[in-house]
Parts: structure tokens; C-alpha cells; sequence
């Protein structure tokens, strides 16, 4: 888990990006590689991945000149980005969002420590899952959706 500011975070707070981090966590990358990989516009996923770099949240690992053309290679800090802020990261999440659709899950667990940390791995695999599965849908019509997990220990809630 890579921690980052809440300036940070909001730079996550786009579909496009996030796919971005997806095809930069394992292999580097340059912009025409990930956008060939999305069959998204270079000049698009250029823009986003400078916001990205210069956000802090993905680093140029290699530069090559190959044909008088300069190719700059990129790779995500992280796979899991954290911040300890307690200011809601994207309004979207937030209970006065007037969303288009919306679809609230709540409920409350009795977990042992090694329940929870099973339990937060397949969730992180589950939004892997789909952030791969919308990086294949290529050009196909879709909507952007924001998705929150929020796990909050009860007793540590109570004893502040």
C-alpha cells in the first residue's frame, strides 16, 4: 500500500486514470503503449499520465531514443494507493451526491483479525477484477461509476 495526500487521491478520481495505473503496475510503459493497450488517443492518455507524473503517483523508470523519437517509459508507484485523511477524497462517495443511480451496500460483521485481512485481499481482488474487465471494454458504451469500501472497526470508532 502506497501512501498519498489527499491531492493525491483526487488525481484517482477518474475512471481513465486509474486504468492508466492498472496497465503501468507490472510492465513500464510509454503513452502510445497504454493507449494502444485501452484503444484510447495518445494525446489523451499523454495528458493523464503527466498529471500522474507530476502528481507523484507514477515515476519515469527509462527514457530511449529510438528513430529521433524520444520514448519515455512509466511505471505506477503502487497497485494500492491509502491516505489517513478524514476529508472525503471524492464527492461523488458523499451522502449529497444527486447521483444519476446508486447502489448502497451496508451491513456489520463480527471478524477475527485474519477474517478482516482475508476479507480486505477479496475485495482487492474483486476491484482488480474489474478495473481489468473495463480495461477491455474498449470504445464500447459505458458509464463511469465510483465505488467506496469503507471496513471501520466499531471498537476503535467508539474510544475516540
Amino acid at each position: 500500500m502506497f501512501d498519498i495526500t489527499v491531492e493525491q487521491a483526487k488525481l484517482l478520481g477518474s475512471a481513465q486514470r486509474v486504468k492508466i495505473i492498472g496497465c503501468l503496475v507490472d510492465i513500464p510503459k510509454t503513452a502510445k503503449q497504454v493507449a494502444d493497450e485501452l484503444g484510447e488517443s495518445p494525446g489523451s492518455i499523454h495528458y493523464h499520465i503527466q498529471k500522474l507524473y507530476d502528481g507523484g503517483l507514477i515515476e519515469l523508470v527509462d527514457t530511449r531514443t529510438v528513430g529521433g523519437i524520444v520514448e519515455k517509459y512509466y511505471k505506477s508507484k503502487g497497485k494500492w494507493f491509502n491516505t489517513s485523511s478524514k476529508e472525503l477524497v471524492d464527492p461523488v462517495l458523499s451522502d449529497s451526491y444527486n447521483a444519476a443511480s446508486s447502489t448502497k451496500m451496508q451491513l456489520r460483521l463480527q471478524l477475527t483479525e485474519e477474517q478482516h485481512e482475508e476479507m480486505t485481499r477479496e475485495f482487492k481482488l474483486l476491484l482488480e477484477k474489474w478495473v481489468n474487465q473495463t480495461m477491455a471494454t474498449k470504445g464500447q458504451d459505458s458509464k463511469e461509476y465510483a465505488i467506496g469500501v469503507n471496513v471501520v472497526s466499531i471498537e476503535e470508532a467508539s474510544s475516540q
